[in-house]
């Protein structure tokens, strides 16, 4: 593969109108993962395919996480496709998922095939007819987020996806990000904590939670909680360099010495990565401390 057909995040999210929150969450989610070559992040033309095509589904009111759920599916049906949103045809009438491949159409979670419908041309007006499930409400939050400067009306599209569906995890979670960035950290607090009341195992919500409980001076509680989120995703970088922080606040050198090294190996070039060897130096000559 040529540098021409390498794309960093910035350029991807300028040649598809992306924001760096929505290509981070479709990380999350593992819809499409950006290349690491000597710690450097990229992507190629197939995940531009992939990453335009969860974009107009997403236009067309189907949520990221329905997605990441047809792909799983549809992965297991077809091990011998690679790259789903590269190399099949992903359609939506709004409600379910497609895939078509041959001229047959696929409904990925059930297995079966089914009738072709008429697809619609996908655009950011499409607009659901009838009562609005929480996935449109979701679709909607998100496209006001999309837009940088709307981040009351997400606010509110949110809560209404909650009112409609309480448990939708995903709802907590951007809720209590977007209220996190407007300086309430208690009140955000408590939406991860409704998240993990739902799901005891989301590695973004206890994140975010021991993040904000750290702010909050609540280091013994923020620190298991980024503890849970470092053993739910070893690989959860941000993960890594928050608990060690938290840990030197806590006097515990031995466990922020474990941490630092674990952000180092996963981000060997990224913004961060100096200052982490920074600490690590600081420290490599402390006594170890089980604090």
């Amino acid at each position: 593969m040529g540098s021409t057909d390498r794309f960093s995040p910035d350029e991807v999210q300028r040649m598809l109108g992306l924001t760096g929150k929505q290509l981070d969450y479709w990380e999350r989610l593992r819809l499409v993962s950006p290349r690491r070559e000597k710690g450097i992040r990229f992507y190629d033309f197939r995940d531009l395919i992939g990453l335009r095509t969860i974009k107009q589904l997403a236009e067309n009111g189907v949520p990221a996480n329905r997605l990441q759920r047809a792909l799983v599916a549809l992965r297991e049906k077809l091990s011998q496709v690679q790259a789903p949103l590269a190399e099949l045809r992903i359609l939506s009438d709004g409600k379910d998922v497609i895939v078509e491949r041959g001229g047959a159409r696929l409904e990925p979670l059930s297995g079966q095939f089914v009738l072709n419908f008429e697809t619609r041309e996908l655009d950011e007006k499409v607009r659901v007819m009838g009562g609005r499930t929480a996935d449109d409400w979701l679709a909607t939050a998100l496209q006001y987020e999309s837009g940088g400067q709307q981040k009351t009306e997400a606010m509110e599209a949110y809560e209404r996806a909650l009112l409609v569906d309480p448990q939708r995890v995903d709802a907590l979670i951007n809720c209590g990000t977007l209220v996190y960035e407007s300086g309430n950290l208690e009140k955000a607090s408590e939406y991860f904590r409704r998240a993990l009341a739902i799901d005891a195992e989301n590695s973004q919500a206890h994140f975010n939670l021991g993040s904000v409980l750290d702010e909050l001076g609540k280091l013994q509680e923020s620190r298991q909680h980024l503890r849970n989120a470092v053993q739910l995703d070893p690989d959860y970088s941000d993960a890594h360099y928050n608990l060690a922080f938290v840990c030197e606040k806590l006097s515990a050198f031995a466990e922020a010495r474990e941490h630092w090294q674990a952000y180092i190996k996963l981000e060997p070039f990224g913004p961060w990565c100096s200052y982490a060897r920074q600490r690590l130096a600081l420290h490599s000559g402390k006594s170890a401390s089980s604090a």
